[in-house]
């Protein structure tokens, strides 16, 4: 194999995407796939792969130091794209500690141990972190975020994100470590945990329970389909340039609200259903804490140096992401009734 690539958290929704990319584009790549597994983590997400010989699943914890030193020091990687966090920010208000640990703590464990392995010989390395557009905070109704936007996390998860960028920036400040990283807008498509704004309504419609959305629905969001991120992922690994930020965008604004009705819509043609049958199951609730009002992303940076674009409108994408669930009510349930986990223990447990 031409190079060892370690791809953390490539069990979970962008994670398993990237995987299988990268899996299927590059069969002279070895692919390793480290994911602790977490709720969110479903090795069901890469049946399609699981069996190819340039992959090979790891189940670890980046909290976990010794293991991750060990780790690096055996594999010798060449290449790393570090997706492993938690995410969900409604979690995080619940549990911030939670999210400090993994996302701050297990990313600093991740740089000294690439640091060390690669013993400061840093010709042809590269260190890839995977951010998100909310360490910027919140833009009102004009304007966009752009690679030289000022962070300012408003919530525990975008805060715990924001400080593993600055982790990430200061081991190529203080190391000369050859790190990039990526932030981008809201993911939807395929293998999306049921807990997100999208998968939790397609789930909530098939089974006619109440549709809940923040507030009066007004929060905006710039919505890229899983596949296009992983796409961008790809380049930026390729091409990209060592201490730079790319912002990932797919110049695709939607309020809650009007994202819901357009689910509703398709839904009910999908379903059979009576036209509006759907919308009356739509409940507004009391306004999370800190709800940041819009994310807009300019991924003008990203199109012009690397030619990357969006390939699929939402519309198009909403589309399949319904039907890909449709399609697939074995996955839905697993994944709702926690029946995944057991796939795991008959894959791997016995090797």
């Amino acid at each position: 194999m031409s190079k060892k690539i370690l791809i953390t958290g490539g069990a979970g929704f962008i994670g398993s995407h990237v995987v299988r990319l990268f899996v299927k584009s590059h069969p002279e790549y070895s692919i390793v796939n480290l994911d602790k597994l977490t709720y969110a983590g479903n090795l069901e997400n890469l049946r399609d792969v699981e069996t190819n010989q340039n992959y090979r699943f790891v189940k670890g914890d980046i909290v976990d130091y010794e293991f991750i030193k060990e780790f690096f020091s055996k594999e010798q990687f060449d290449g790393v794209i570090h997706l492993a966090a938690e995410s969900h920010v409604d979690r995080s208000l619940e549990n911030p500690a939670e999210f400090a640990v993994t996302n701050i703590v297990g990313t600093l464990n991740l740089l000294q141990a690439a640091r060390l392995s690669w013993k400061d010989n840093f010709s042809k390395k590269l260190f890839y972190h995977i951010s998100t557009d909310e360490v910027y905070g919140s833009l009102d109704h004009g304007g966009f975020f752009t690679e030289e936007t000022p962070v300012d996390p408003r919530s525990p998860y975008s805060a715990s994100k924001t400080g593993s960028d600055h982790f990430v920036k200061a081991f190529h400040s203080s190391y000369g470590l050859p790190v990039i990283i990526s932030r981008c807008s809201n993911n939807y498509g395929p293998n999306h945990f049921p807990e997100k704004l999208i998968p939790l309504m397609i789930y909530n419609i098939i089974n006619n329970k109440p549709l809940p959305v923040y507030g009066k629905g007004e929060n905006v969001r710039d919505w890229l389909y899983v596949e296009d991120h992983a796409s961008a992922i790809h380049v930026i690994f390729e091409k990209g340039k060592a201490g730079e930020v790319y912002n990932i965008g797919g110049n695709n604004e939607w309020k809650n609200i009007d994202l819901v009705m357009m689910l509703c819509q398709i839904m009910d043609k999908k379903l059979n259903r009576e036209k509006g049958a759907s919308e009356k199951l739509i409940t507004y609730v009391k306004d999370r804490a800190g709800h940041d009002l819009r994310y807009a992303i300019d991924s003008t940076k990203l199109q012009h140096e690397l030619g990357w674009k969006p390939s699929i409108d939402f519309p198009a994408g909403l589309e399949k992401t319904v039907d890909w669930f449709l399609n697939n009510p074995e996955w839905l349930d697993h994944v709702t009734s926690g029946a995944y986990r057991e796939y795991y223990k008959s894959m791997y447990d016995n090797r």
